[in-house]
């Protein structure tokens, strides 16, 4: 094998890919393929961890599904899984054993040809747990390495699985559970060690990454990315840059729990250079949000909303590259990072590239972190471009809602021109495909800002960025809000080509060396297009939004594409009417699904339903009790049941529950928890009885304004 063939290689060494061709020698073509980066004389066609490489390029070799024969693709095999929640999971294919993941942190093995059902793994995450995610209950993948599967829990539990059996290893608690952290991505295996971080910086947490020991599940090592309390040391790997330097960008009490204690939460995006031996991992939004109340005045608040690249034997800091100092936008800087080579003027580079939720693209020397080039990918008015040195936005000054007390209506939004669904690179085309979008967002100082001690602080009001009630108006948004496939030229920073969806919200992608890009759309659309001229070849209806990044494996002679279906997340659950479809809020089923050419299998059509709307039940309150129920209700509980109390379906419809006319049922539920193994957890602490009261006056309200736009009592047809 040529030294250079072992760039981005999978996450396991020659001899443990080898041992896999020998347990599953059908799954070979007997012929020369580049997998992965790495040629082989027997070609291998599994993906073996969640971005296919270490590069995370979800670039795979296999063409025997291409841009001529596409047409033919059919499905192969499906099954519904057993939770409708939103799905977000990049399953992975080993040794002719597919293994996918699925809301509530479970874990399922099928046999990759024929999806029967070989094992599934339920970690039993108590249902309240739920209160402490942003963005519903989903897990966005698992890690394999030396016969185990890896997987993190919503409850914040790292567990090891035995990829043969189905049983547990080991299990160790990754975080404070008394704390509102959880975790949603997907673990990376570097050296036999199981590399993850957590979520959490919508609440009060302070964000860190560890390793653990891939046999005994002993922490090894651990990351803070951001300082502590003046003063106090972890006895971690960070210690000494958070002291030196970025303890420095911080001002105020951010390290409490009313300062919001940081944020900075590594929830997603990993990727691994071995020759550089580099970690790099991607660093989530400040908490609070707004800097006002998190770290008042100038300073960046190192390493929020950050790339920084580590050691991953020991979790030493080597460089970082802030995209949003100071961020007060929800600006991520945790979307999939991608390594390739390219020659840029002339001179080969090896980069990182990411198109950042702030809507910049960023190519980076992934040696150094410096910049190479930074531009913008949809359009955007935070900034007016970079520092062409060192990559630093020049912030429009209106931007700064913490300072000015005014609403700023930003672009993009909290929703970012790219979210969490992966982009993809193309070895062939040099291109990097996009999930893009352009959906902008308000921002507001929440006057009188107090935390609550459960569920979101962001000290921000959305009160004021609430969608209006007239359908006229609520049209003309959805208007402006756009989602498309960008096809992106990272060389020249300019767009190729770009296919545009019926929809903002869209799913990940995959590329492979047929000449096609696979993406699903949020209408349930799984879609394949020419990746060097975007033109659409084939479609197929999954019954349920594919918001997950599809893979293609080979298994008995035979090449699948296989993707996870499924409503909710973030978009999913508080977008309101924004996020509906045409006749309602979207029908959810979730499911996996496996295409092959020749495929014949078929789903059950779309269930469609009259929703029963009760008459609303009266209204108790004067004006300013139903005021005050609005920002509380906003506060905490558009999170889960959707903006302007408009549900989206995920969750049901808290206008058409028979609760909001009984004050003691309600009290029950809201105060007292009664249903907190479903889900809905007490918020007695968060709130007084008064306060619970005046939600529920919320709620009367936004019932009885939906009576009145439904004309002539016409009852709206609605998905399952």
């Amino acid at each position: 094998m040529d030294k250079k063939s072992y760039r981005g290689v999978l996450p396991c060494t020659l001899a443990a890919a080898l041992l896999i061709m020998v347990i599953d020698p059908s799954a070979t073509r007997g012929e020369n393929v580049i997998i992965s980066g790495t040629e082989t004389s027997k070609g291998y066609g599994d993906w073996l961890t969640t971005g296919h490489s270490y590069d995370e390029s979800r670039d795979s070799p296999l063409d025997e599904i291409n841009d001529r024969n596409v047409q033919k693709l059919g499905l192969a095999w499906s099954y519904d899984l057993d939770t409708d929640r939103g799905q977000e999971s990049t399953p992975l294919a080993v040794g002719g054993v597919l293994y996918t993941t699925s809301a509530w942190s479970k874990v399922q093995a099928f046999d990759a040809a024929s999806g029967k059902l070989l094992w599934q793994f339920d970690p039993r995450v108590p249902r309240k747990t739920g209160v402490k995610s942003c963005c519903d209950s989903v897990n966005r993948g698992a890690a394999y390495w030396n016969g185990k599967i890896y997987v993190g829990t919503i409850d914040g539990r790292l567990i090891a699985i035995d990829a043969k059996t189905g049983s547990q290893a080991w299990s160790t608690v990754t975080v404070d559970q008394s704390k509102p952290y959880t975790i949603g991505g997907a673990p990376r295996i570097i050296k036999g060690r199981v590399i993850i971080g957590n979520a959490g910086a919508d609440y009060a947490v302070r964000g860190y990454v560890s390793a653990y020991d891939s046999e005994t599940g002993k922490l090894l090592w651990r990351f803070y990315t951001v300082p502590g309390e003046p003063g106090k040391r972890d006895g971690a790997a960070s210690d000494a840059i958070l002291a030196n330097l970025a303890a420095k960008s911080w001002s105020g009490k951010w390290w409490s729990e009313t300062g919001g204690g940081g944020g900075g939460t590594v929830w997603d995006s990993m990727s691994y250079d071995p020759r550089l031996d580099l970690l790099y991992v991607g660093t989530g939004n400040a908490d609070y949000w707004n800097k006002l109340y998190r770290s008042p005045g100038d300073k960046d608040n190192l390493f929020v909303a950050s790339i920084v690249a580590l050691k991953p034997e020991t979790g030493e800091y080597v460089w970082h590259f802030q995209e949003t100092p100071g961020d007060s936008w929800d600006y991520d800087a945790t979307q999939n990072m991608i390594l390739a080579d390219l020659t840029i003027a002339g001179q080969p580079r090896e980069v990182l590239m990411q198109a950042s939720k702030n809507g910049f693209f960023y190519v980076l020397d992934r040696a150094t972190g410096k910049l190479v080039s930074a531009k913008p990918f949809i359009p955007i008015n935070w900034a007016t471009g970079t520092d062409p040195a060192t990559g630093r936005p020049d912030i429009v000054a209106d931007a700064r809602y913490d300072k000015t007390g005014k609403l700023w209506a930003a672009q993009p939004g909290s929703i970012g021109g790219h979210n969490w669904q992966p982009m993809a690179f193309s070895k062939e085309t040099g291109m990097v495909y996009i999930p893009a979008q352009e959906v902008g967002g308000a921002y507001v100082t929440e006057k009188g800002f107090k935390p609550r001690s459960v569920g979101v602080n962001l000290g921000v009001d959305f009160l004021q960025a609430g969608l209006p009630d007239d359908a006229e108006k609520v049209k003309a948004i959805r208007a402006q809000m756009k989602g498309y496939l960008l096809a992106w030229d990272p060389i020249n920073q300019k767009e190729g080509w770009r296919a545009p969806h019926p929809d903002y919200y869209n799913g990940g992608v995959l590329v492979t060396r047929g000449n096609l890009v696979v993406e699903g759309d949020n209408d349930g659309f799984l879609n394949a297009y020419n990746a060097k001229t975007g033109t659409k070849l084939w479609s197929s209806d999954g019954g349920s939004a594919i918001l997950a990044a599809p893979i293609t494996y080979w298994a008995q002679g035979r090449q699948y594409i296989s993707v996870l279906a499924g409503y909710g997340g973030s978009s999913g659950l508080y977008a309101g009417e924004a996020n509906w479809g045409p006749d309602g809020p979207r029908h959810n089923k979730s499911r996996v699904l496996t295409f092959a050419l020749g495929g014949t299998a078929t789903l059950p059509p779309r269930a469609r339903v009259e929703t029963l709307r009760p008459e609303p039940p009266p209204q108790f309150a004067d004006a300013a009790t139903i005021a005050e129920g609005a920002q509380n209700f906003t506060h905490s509980c558009l999170y889960c049941h959707g903006g302007a109390a408009k549900g989206t379906g995920v969750i049901p419809d808290l206008r058409h529950s028979p609760l909001i006319g009984n004050k003691e049922a309600w009290s029950d539920v809201v105060s007292n928890g009664i249903l907190s193994d479903k889900g809905m957890v007490s918020f007695a602490a968060a709130y007084s009885p008064a306060e619970i009261e005046s939600i529920r006056a919320y709620v009367i309200e936004r019932a009885q304004i939906e009576k009145r736009l439904e004309s002539g009592g016409h009852e709206r047809p609605v998905g399952q």
